[in-house]
This record gives C-alpha cells, structure tokens and sequence, in this order.
C-alpha cells in the first residue's frame, strides 16, 4: 500500500511539473475567497484516484476536489491532497506538495508527501519509522523553544480569526529563531519530520492537509495534536506538531489564549 501511495504521488507529481511552466494557459477557478483551483489539481486528483481504485477498488476515497468515494462496509479509507499550496503553483513559487494518507478504521496507516518541485519524498507506515527518500528521518532533538524554528499558515479567510492567531504568534515568538510561513501544511509537516523545522501550528485545516503529514511526524518521533495538546486536531483542523520537548512548550503557551476559546 505504501508503495502505490507513493506510485501515486510520483505521478500526481509529473502532471504536476509538466504544467508548471503554463501556468498563464491554465484554466483556474475561485472555489472560494483566496481559495483557488486549477485544473491542475483535478488531473492530479483524478490520476491518484485512478491509480489507487485500480490496485484496492474496495477502498473508500476522500479528494479534496472530488470529495468522498465511499465503499460500503470499507475499513479503508484514502485521503487526498493533490496538490497542496495551490497559490504558490499558480504564483510559480516552488513549493508545493502532494499529499496521499490512508486511514484503516480510523487509524491512519499510511502516510507520502511528496514535493515534486525538489523531488523530495517523504514517506511513513505505521510502526515502520519515516522517511525521505530512502533515508530514515527524525524529527530535531531540540530540547526548548531557545532557538526553535517555528512555522505556520497565516489566516486568509475572512471567517478566520486574525487576532486570535496573532495572539498565538505572540506567545510563541519569543526566544526562538523565528518563524516562517512557506505555504503548504503537508511539507510543513514533513519539515517538522526532518528536523527542518522544530514545531508547528496552525488553525482550520482540512483533513486532506495534516493526514499523511500526521503519520509522517509520529513516525519520525514527534508529537501532533490540537492547539491545547489534545487530540481533536483530525476534527477541528486546529493542529500542533513539533519535536516532543517544543510540543509540550508550544502546547503550555498557547493553553492560556485557547482555553475559552473551544479549542
């Protein structure tokens, strides 16, 4: 399973490099406010289901520009991001993923992301580590937020709370190296993973943004959960991820501005 996720994300990732240089010829729509979809995502999309329902055509499916595929009485459940940091594709900034989880009972099992501008892949399968490429992976082993590099998702959406993250922005910042904002959930994930960044937060993501990357950080060691430490993070898509010392830290910091706020 682990190797037709990761088949299925290659390809994904050809379709994907192959339009990167149209982009002024693509056909893109406005599925929302500052939520964007080129047609781009749905060939993508539309490749991985293909590939994943020839090899398990008993799986359910979730896209996120299809939405669900369900299989009655599936224990199994694929969830996917074709293409994640659509802004930065259309915007030609080199950073974007694809993004493949497989869920089996509601435990996620499987988990690739996959960056095909740098021809990066991250992989994990539950209770088998994490990796990219072929080289095991681990997340840092900072022991504080003293020089912590932290990164997150800026609120774009006009229901999102703007002071409210920024509150959290000014509990976390001090003492750190900084903080950055690279534009896809999934590799920010994958950077927690590889110890590119030491820890992670960020509000209302989708499920299709966090699943493989979820895994992918478990596996390499670290922690994920919601704002507060909890474990709402796949229902809310209110998500913590960081080395397991910085994730107790982030989490005891944030826990005062979140507490009344249901989180």
């Amino acid at each position: 399973m682990l190797n037709t996720a990761i088949k299925a994300a290659r390809e994904a990732g050809e379709i994907i490099t192959r339009h990167a240089s149209q982009i002024d010829q693509l056909n893109i729509q406005q599925k929302g406010i500052n939520d964007f979809v080129s047609e781009v995502d749905k060939m993508a999309e539309d490749k991985i289901i293909y590939l994943l329902k020839k090899a398990y055509p008993a799986h359910s499916i979730l896209g996120e520009e299809s939405g669900k595929h369900n299989i009655e009485n599936s224990d199994f459940e694929w969830i996917i991001d074709p293409l994640d940091g659509t802004t930065n594709f259309l915007y030609g900034l080199p950073h974007y993923g694809v993004s493949i989880a497989l869920r089996h009972k509601g435990r996620l099992v499987i988990g690739v992301v996959y960056d095909p501008a740098k021809d990066e892949m991250f992989s994990a399968s539950r209770g088998g580590g994490a990796r990219l490429g072929n080289r095991r992976i681990r997340v840092s082993g900072r022991p504080s937020m003293h020089n912590a590099l932290l990164t997150t998702g800026f609120p774009y959406k006009p229901e999102q709370d703007v002071p409210l993250f920024l509150k959290t922005v000014e509990a976390l910042i001090p003492d750190t190296a900084g903080l950055r904002r690279p534009g896809a959930a999934s590799l920010d994930l994958a950077y927690v993973a590889a110890g590119r960044f030491d820890g992670f937060w960020e509000f209302t993501l989708n499920s299709w943004d966090i699943a493989a990357g979820i895994l992918i950080v478990e596996e390499a060691g670290g922690l994920v959960g919601d704002l507060t430490g909890g474990n709402s993070h796949m229902e809310t898509g209110n998500i913590l991820a960081a080395s397991p010392k910085v994730f107790k830290e982030m989490a005891k910091r944030l826990y005062p501005i979140l507490k009344d706020q249901n989180f």
